[in-house]
């Protein structure tokens, strides 16, 4: 499975779209969706799920097209909800200068202005789980996590995936992931057996 982020949305008043409709790609994000079905050409792609929003579709439609699929709609797949959708969000300029804001801007680490980051991991990988017990018939999961994230391999293993002992290559000259600031950069293997 490979997991990406739509295309920059064209949002010339600068709000916080989303799950807001009617926000599509600019030029730059129907380029960044191009480069992405690109990047892609030569893989074994045999689905291609996105949300309902605009942007997502129309990331996921270059993808669909170099493979000859159709693309699926699952919105467990959706934006976050959060309570300044619509809005700008800026020191002086936005949200933040009306009091009536504050309260929602009382713990960053859940997020207090709307739903929580765990609820949204969850709902990303159950959607991932489903996909592939469903689709492919897949009885386990397999996924690589970087070594040095420790709290996030915790993540994994509260949710069923247990470490299986074996390691990957980090991709440490492929400037397609970016070039890493650190050397040791290493994967671990996880696995999750699927209902």
């Amino acid at each position: 499975m490979h997991l990406l982020r739509h295309g920059e949305v064209h949002n010339p008043g600068g709000v916080l779209y989303g799950r807001l409709p009617g926000f599509r790609l600019s030029a730059d994000g129907l380029a960044m969706a191009r480069d992405a079905a690109d990047a892609l050409r030569g893989r074994d792609v045999t689905a291609v799920v996105a949300s309902s929003l605009q942007r997502a579709q129309e990331t996921a439609g270059p993808i669909a097209a170099v493979f000859d699929l159709p693309i699926t709609t699952d919105d467990r797949l959706l934006e976050s909800t959060n309570h300044f959708e619509g809005k700008t969000f800026g020191v002086g300029d936005g949200a933040l200068k009306n009091p009536r804001h504050w309260p929602y801007l009382y713990n960053p680490f859940t997020p207090s202005w709307g739903e929580p980051y765990a609820v949204i991991a969850t709902r990303m990988l159950a959607a991932a789980e489903a996909e592939a017990a469903s689709r492919f018939g897949a009885s386990r999961i397999e996924m690589t996590v970087i070594r040095q994230r420790p709290e996030l391999i915790a993540w994994y293993e509260r949710r069923g995936y247990a470490l299986t002992g074996a390691t990957a290559d980090f991709p440490l000259d492929d400037e397609r992931f970016g070039l890493p600031k650190r050397r040791d950069l290493q994967f671990v293997v996880l696995e999750k057996g699927l209902a």
